[in-house]
């Protein structure tokens, strides 16, 4: 054991001893996920219309032998595109974890950089989705891959007003990162006719596969720049997308279209039109909307705050930010791990499948409210209290939970756009969603320049709150008709 010490980079030892214990109880929650995890693609339910004729023992061996077969296929498209997906959201944690120490060593305006990036994204948001939905899903995210290996290469140089190219063009892909991929994958997994309740288990995976690329991205991107320098993790993003693109091309397209070829004579300022008003009209889409900005928007402030409340505190031995980010990134992977038993328990307690995500997703946001109180009445209080030690422990456990919480929210999340979001519409509205977001997200980064720190975890959690209060608004409401929907327009395609 004291040889296994002697070899670890000389970190503190609570950073030491926190990287432990999340690693042990990342081990504990695979072995808990995997055992009690509900078989829900096993106990689906088949459709009366479906084996009609079929009784006793040939009813048995048709539905096995009819589901082997579905499962099969699942899986293989399932697969498909969680390669596609982690190998992008590699090379995307690659160049986050170390864009910030690039700008330095290039001496250059970084606020003015990053500002751009998020004035880009709201600027092209409103169209960008459109354009997806009528140009193709697959030919998007060909168009994201090839946006982020220009952008990638752009990074090599120090002029400043190249830079800010990048960031003009990486407003637009960050756009078509969290639209196109996302759209093509609910889309297609309706064209292939697998159910609904199936679409948690690849968010799940989603969420599971990001904090892992995460933990996995800070390790890699550390080797590339210590033999390549600052500039290294941004050539192995290049590489890690271009493996994507190729990828990407063996996908099907498909379209946001009610019936097949629509799209062909559908204009650009229809898409545009028509996802503003299926948004404005629709009081559960545009709510599912408002609550993932204040979500999202609360989560990204709180991602700009960590590390500067944790420096401010001054712990024995400093702050090794890649160790404790490694830690916080593992407690979002045990989130989508815990996510389908968590709503297993609330299906089982509420006794109503239809509205269990809209609970669970409830409870998710209040709990990462109340994690967010805890800094926020720390902070306020540090200054007349003299246990230090207590208040900094306090604080990052929960950080740890408030990850852990992201991890849950991020899968319940996916769910619910795909319930309530049209196939038709979903690139323009995703889009849609991410004007609020990048307003929230702007808001809280101004609020971390104004107010004291306290009162913007203050703000973080009542964001939260607001989320979770305004999820709980859609547990009473009539069950939508979108899955309904998304069968119909499948029948009349196949016809």
């Amino acid at each position: 054991m004291q040889q296994i010490l002697a070899r670890l980079p000389d970190w503190p030892a609570w950073a030491v001893q926190l990287l432990f214990v999340m690693a042990g109880l990342l081990i504990a929650t695979y072995f808990v996920s995997t055992l009690v995890t509900p078989a829900d693609e096993e106990e689906e339910e088949e459709s009366p219309n479906t084996l009609h004729g079929a009784t006793g023992k040939e009813h048995i061996h048709l539905h096995s032998e009819k589901y082997q077969h579905q499962h099969r296929e699942f899986h293989r498209f399932r697969r498909k595109y969680l390669t596609v997906y982690l190998i992008i959201m590699l090379a995307d944690w690659m160049q986050g974890t170390h864009m910030y120490t690039l700008y330095l060593s290039y001496n250059v305006n970084i606020s003015a950089l990053f500002l751009t990036g998020f004035l880009s994204g709201a600027i092209f948001a409103p169209f960008l989705g459109s354009a997806v939905d009528k140009f193709g899903r697959k030919r998007s995210c060909i168009i994201y891959c090839l946006l982020e290996i220009v952008i990638n290469v752009l990074e090599h140089y120090d002029d400043f007003a190249t830079l800010m190219v990048g960031r003009v063009l990486g407003g637009i892909s960050t756009n078509l990162l969290f639209s196109a991929f996302e759209s093509w994958m609910t889309t297609q997994h309706r064209h292939l006719g697998f159910p609904e309740s199936w679409l948690q288990t690849t968010y799940s995976n989603m969420s599971i596969g990001n904090g892992a690329m995460a933990i996995f991205a800070g390790i890699v991107a550390q080797v590339l720049e210590d033999n390549f320098g600052h500039i290294g993790p941004f050539q192995g993003a290049v590489a890690l997308t271009t493996l994507a693109l190729f990828l990407i091309l063996g996908w099907d397209e498909n379209y946001g279209e009610s019936q097949k070829g629509e799209h062909e004579s559908s204009s650009l300022y229809h898409q545009f039109k028509e996802g503003w008003k299926a948004t404005l009209q629709d009081s559960k889409i545009w709510r599912i909307g408002l609550t993932q900005a204040l979500s999202e928007g609360a989560m990204y402030t709180f991602v700009f705050m960590w590390v500067p409340t944790l420096l401010s505190m001054d712990p024995p031995g400093g702050v090794p930010t890649g160790c404790v980010f490694s830690s916080l990134m593992m407690a979002i992977t045990m989130g989508g791990m815990m996510f389908p038993v968590m709503h297993a328990v609330v299906s089982k307690i509420s006794k109503s499948e239809s509205s269990s995500s809209e609970m669970t997703a409830a409870i998710i946001y209040g709990l990462a409210s109340a994690c967010m109180f805890i800094p926020a009445h720390c902070l306020l209080c540090s200054s007349t209290s003299s246990d230090a030690s207590s208040c900094f422990n306090r604080i990052l456990a929960s950080f740890v939970v408030v990850e852990f919480s992201v991890g849950l929210f991020n899968p319940v999340a996916g769910t619910l756009r795909s319930k309530y979001v049209p196939d038709n519409l979903q690139g323009g509205i995703l889009n849609i969603f991410r004007l609020p977001l990048n307003a929230v997200v702007v808001a809280g980064t101004y609020a971390t320049d104004v107010y004291p720190v306290y009162q913007v975890y203050m703000i973080v959690s009542a964001c939260f709150m607001a989320a979770a209060l305004l999820q709980a608004t859609l547990i009473f409401g009539a069950p939508t008709n979108k899955s309904k929907n998304a069968v119909a327009d499948s029948k009349t395609k196949n016809d």
